[in-house]
């Protein structure tokens, strides 16, 4: 039970940069602000009444927040930038490049693939997860790809 307990505690509560932990920690923060992205996106559109690239780009503003708070304090802990004001742009322009996939690719599916727009936010999720995760990790809070030394610190 104790290599469970340390197990667990190693994915979960230890500082950690392995790219594995770091994966697994951002898919829980990812599936989190996914839920706040995909409601606050039915409740700008079905409640509010907004256009679905509105309605998506402010729900994708929430998911943002809330992936940035939790990341900083969870997943990537050693930040290149010293600064966290200049750490929130740099984190901000990773996702308005994600913003800019995720509205893309929504209008693409919808519009011209003809996919339900839940479907389709759900499949650009994905996508735009992926990317968010890997542009974080290598140019933001990691170091670079081939410096694979002090992975454990």
């Amino acid at each position: 039970m104790s290599i469970f307990k340390n197990g667990l505690q190693y994915l979960f509560i230890q500082k950690n940069n392995r790219f594995l932990v770091q994966f697994i920690r951002y898919f829980f923060v990812g599936g989190f602000a996914f839920v706040v992205d995909f409601a606050a996106l039915v409740f700008f559109k079905e409640v509010c009444g907004l256009q679905l690239i509105i309605s998506n780009t402010l729900s994708f503003t929430l998911g943002l927040l809330v992936n940035y708070f939790i990341s900083i304090f969870w997943v990537f802990t050693n930040s290149k930038v010293k600064s966290r004001r200049l750490e929130f742009i740099f984190f901000a322009i990773i996702a308005v490049v994600g913003l800019g996939l995720s509205d893309v690719l929504l209008w693409i599916f919808t519009d011209y693939a003809g996919i339900c727009y839940l479907t389709a936010k759900t499949i650009v999720s994905v996508i735009v997860w992926q990317w968010n995760f890997l542009a974080r990790k290598y140019l933001l809070f990691g170091q670079s790809i081939s410096n694979k030394s002090n992975e454990n610190e």
